[in-house]
């Protein structure tokens, strides 16, 4: 059970031995990763007590996602650096679902109860829809799911976002335009300066900067939609 206090980004506060058993690790692991500032220091609450909050919870996702990628504890420490420091819990849930995305097989074939089970929840035709939509998931004519493991949470996270199946559509088209175009121009420029290496060498350079291209790329665009929503919110607060 949780206290009633609240984080600083306004959800419910877990002891250390709450995030523990929420998280799937142990207390000793919660310690050890605080004291390597992979995670920020708990609020200190009434009698010396430390509360931690989804911020704790999502990052401990995103470590245990970048350990599953086979990342060491020093890359880990790497990486978790260059992010910004006041992401909240959905931004981190959003790298945790690029990070998956690494995998080289992340699509597996589930039954509608066991899609369910995975999304932690029933879910409706429409909600099926608008997953579909996100390409999160494919039906098959035999009534079974092509799932994207990695984006599935996120996806399911999204579902309570007021915004219309045409919406969804429309965006993932601006998304997916501008990011092959993104990737195009990038592509062209590892490819100009890798010119005259021996393709090994290409080959060890692209295995790098997979994740480091696609982390820069998600902490701009998010600092980007950021910037044209205050602006957004701030020209309709004066008309």
């Amino acid at each position: 059970m949780t206290t009633d206090a609240t984080s600083a980004t306004g959800g419910p506060t877990l002891t250390i031995d709450e995030l523990a058993a929420r998280s799937g690790v142990t207390v000793r692991t919660v310690r050890f990763y605080g004291s390597r500032g992979l995670l920020p220091p708990p609020v200190i609450g009434p009698r010396r007590v430390g509360q931690y909050g989804p911020e704790h919870v999502a990052r401990l996702a995103l470590i245990e996602e970048l350990q599953q990628q086979g990342m060491t504890l020093a890359a880990i420490e790497r990486y978790l650096r260059q992010l910004p420091a006041d992401l909240t819990p959905h931004e981190l849930a959003i790298h945790r679902a690029v990070v998956a995305s690494w995998a080289p097989d992340g699509v597996d074939t589930v039954s509608r109860r066991e899609l369910e089970r995975r999304a932690g929840r029933a879910l409706s035709a429409e909600d099926v829809r608008r997953l579909a939509a996100m390409n999160v998931v494919a039906e098959a004519q035999d009534g079974t799911f092509r799932v994207d493991a990695g984006l599935l949470r996120l996806g399911v996270q999204l579902l309570d976002v007021p915004l219309s199946h045409e919406a969804i559509l429309a965006a993932r088209k601006v998304l997916i335009e501008h990011s092959r175009a993104a990737a195009r121009e990038l592509s062209q420029l590892f490819r100009d300066e890798v010119a005259e290496r021996a393709a090994q060498d290409v080959k060890s350079l692209s295995a790098h900067m997979h994740p480091l291209v696609v982390q820069a790329l998600l902490t701009t665009f998010q600092r980007s939609l950021r910037e044209e929503l205050s602006e957004w919110v701030t020209g309709s607060g004066t008309d």
